[in-house]
């Protein structure tokens, strides 16, 4: 199974590539549903402060790479042979990715922090920052759960401050390359 695991800072692209894959087949899990469906779960509104407090209290009452874990049944009961992750944040997370999928590779999705704070004031998501101030206030969040060193890791870096229509060429390229067609 080829596993393709995204990395990047909030409003970086890494919806986008996983739209991308979604539309050339290759299924894809989302990390942060699983913090969603904690939020929800609770009873708490889906806000930028409720993630980030249900993400920190799942690492620290289960480790690090507590939502990777997570992730582990839902990749493998999908049985297809490609499958991306979105919404790596910290180092630790790739380790459990790459100790449990021997073809896991992953992707570093970097943006200047000008085109993010557009991008997620344009999106609108109920968790999006919408202020130079949140977003970094967020940055600093992400980053302390190892983020830069997963952006590290990286076996590919993809520039993200260009056109749409070139970036969604630039990722289904890629995946292509990753994923033989016979696979997807």
């Amino acid at each position: 199974m080829q596993v393709i695991g995204i990395v990047g800072l909030p409003g970086s692209g890494k919806g986008e590539c996983s739209r991308i894959a979604g539309e050339i087949g290759i299924p894809v899990v989302t990390m942060g549903d699983v913090i969603r469906n904690e939020v929800k779960a609770a009873g708490l509104p889906p806000l930028d402060s409720h993630m980030g407090e249900t993400a920190r209290q799942l690492r620290e009452k289960n480790g690090d790479g507590a939502i990777a874990m997570a992730c582990i049944p839902v990749i493998v009961k999908m049985q297809k042979p490609a499958v991306l992750i979105d919404g790596i944040r910290g180092d630790a997370e790739v380790r459990v990715f790459a100790d449990n999928f021997p073809s896991f590779t992953l992707i570093a999705i970097v943006a200047d922090t000008a085109t993010r704070l557009s991008r997620l004031q344009n999106r609108k998501r109920s968790d999006d920052c919408m202020t130079l101030f949140d977003l970094s206030q967020r940055d600093a969040r992400e980053t302390g759960f190892g983020l830069l060193r997963a952006l590290e890791m990286a076996d590919i870096t993809i520039e993200n401050s260009c056109s749409l229509p070139v970036f969604h060429e630039r990722i289904r390229d890629l995946l292509r390359k990753l994923v033989s067609d016979n696979e997807i």
